[in-house]
């Protein structure tokens, strides 16, 4: 199991704490326990386990683990400028935190919006707690990935490039978000069709979420205008 760089700062705390703890409360035994049980958390938390995506290229997958707890249909007017199906998965404090692409394309990161702290299973979490957004450009579909911020989680990192257009693949790891939070992912509504719904488990870079519709449909022909296909 791979295990991300950045849990080190927070083993890091966990071993000052429980040090502090057992010399100050001349409890050693429970300063020990404290740095165990932190230690192996942390290391659960920050695991990055190996998936393997699905080699249909019409499938969309799921940018993060954890459970979908929406599926709604609203207008998206600022970056796809279209109706669009918002999946929105929530990430628990058990689940695997690092986010990957739901799609292949080229990623474009629009920047890091600050706002609220709502808990990440709240509707109005969507739009007013702090989050970065992503759009990926694929050859046949236009995606935005917001990565939201609850309560909990104190940060959320986008790991590939801040200034420039990055090509990435589906399933490839694109950041991660810390202690629990919110990932919604935005596609218009007419060239997909959704295979998920409210309640189900998913895995990101594995479970398909939803494909995009054949060429020659309606949803397709309003793609390919979209995005200069011919």
């Amino acid at each position: 199991m791979n295990i991300r760089h950045e849990v080190i700062p927070f083993v890091g705390i966990v071993v000052v704490v429980g040090a502090c703890v057992g010399f100050l409360l001349n409890a050693i035994i429970s300063g020990v326990a404290f740095i165990v049980v932190g230690t192996a958390y942390f290391l659960y938390f920050f695991r990055d386990p190996e998936r393997i995506p699905p080699p249909d290229t019409a499938a969309i997958l799921s940018g993060a683990d954890g459970r979908v707890m929406s599926v709604k249909r609203l207008m998206e007017n600022m970056y796809l400028n279209a109706e669009c199906i918002r999946i929105s998965v929530f990430l628990s404090i058990f689940d695997v935190h690092v986010n990957r692409a739901p799609l292949s394309g080229q990623a474009t990161f629009l920047g890091y919006f600050p706002g609220r702290r709502f808990f990440a299973f709240q509707e109005k979490s969507s739009e007013q707690n702090q989050h970065n957004k992503i759009l990926i450009l694929g050859p046949r579909l236009r995606c935005l990935v917001a990565q939201i911020v609850g309560p909990v989680a104190r940060r959320v990192v986008y790991w590939l490039s801040h200034e420039k257009v990055t090509p990435v693949k589906a399933g490839d790891r694109i950041g991660m978000m810390k202690f629990g939070s919110r990932l919604d992912i935005y596609l218009p509504a007419a060239e997909v069709t959704v295979l998920v719904e409210s309640g189900d488990r998913v895995r990101a870079g594995e479970t398909v979420i939803a494909r995009i519709k054949p060429v020659g449909s309606e949803g397709a022909k309003m793609n390919q205008k979209n995005t200069g296909e011919v």
